[in-house]
């Protein structure tokens, strides 16, 4: 029997957490279309409903944050050929419009381990996008699963082509050279002293890099010496 739109969102529904809803919502500025439902359990019901056959909601963008979540997750396990995934990813992207939806989708697109190259060249031009959940979607996608050594050569230079001045935009780069850094401090830490990148950027990076229990209390030490720098 097939799964209509109303079975699903009384589903969503019925996981909503008005606490987890308040604090969701206060994590994400600007939005006002948070059910408060918990990823663990948004996840499950994707696994769930991809079984019984739901391809996800004809209306976009959804009216509540979940929804788009869904949907995007749907996509994540979907076993189209990578092609088709990439076309679903490409319709998807105008309904990111927060962190919080854009990082979720990335992490679910594991079909990217399997198809890196492809999907490199798919989201190499949205680096230098106008649109900031683009750029987002671009550099979360990298640090999920391209900070390695086929790859880390391509985005170090890439990250300087970013010009975006969108908060979360900048926050990704930061986040993006903070994972570079654990797994190639030599080769990070030469980006950050070229004096190339933004100071707000440079300033995040820092930070980020000194958060990390993956990095030594020397690194430390000298990472920040380049801010004072």
């Amino acid at each position: 029997m097939e799964v209509t739109e109303n079975q699903v969102k009384s589903r969503i529904f019925d996981m909503c957490d008005e606490n987890y809803k308040s604090f969701s919502a206060s994590l994400i500025p600007n939005i006002d279309n948070v059910l408060g439902v918990r990823l663990p359990q948004l996840r499950k019901l994707a696994k769930d409903l991809y079984k019984e056959g739901f391809q996800g909601f004809s209306t976009m963008p959804a009216k509540y944050m979940e929804f788009d979540m869904l949907d995007g997750m749907l996509i994540g396990l979907s076993k189209d050929k990578p092609d088709t995934i990439l076309n679903k990813i490409a319709q998807f992207l105008p309904r990111v419009n927060n962190w919080s939806v854009c990082d979720s989708f990335c992490c679910g697109l594991k079909f990217t381990k399997k198809n890196k190259e492809l999907v490199w060249r798919f989201i190499e031009p949205f680096v230098t996008d106008e649109r900031e959940y683009y750029v987002r979607f671009a550099l979360v996608m990298m640090l999920d699963y391209f900070v390695e050594e086929n790859y880390i050569d391509e985005i170090l230079p890439l990250v300087l082509k970013v010009r975006h001045e969108g908060y979360y935009a900048k926050m990704a780069v930061a986040w993006l050279l903070s994972v570079c850094y654990v797994k190639f401090p030599e080769k990070t830490e030469v980006l950050l002293n070229s004096q190339q990148l933004d100071e707000e950027v440079l300033t995040k990076t820092v930070r980020k890099i000194c958060e990390s229990f993956r990095v030594s209390k020397e690194q430390k030490i000298r990472v920040k010496t380049i801010v004072r720098k």
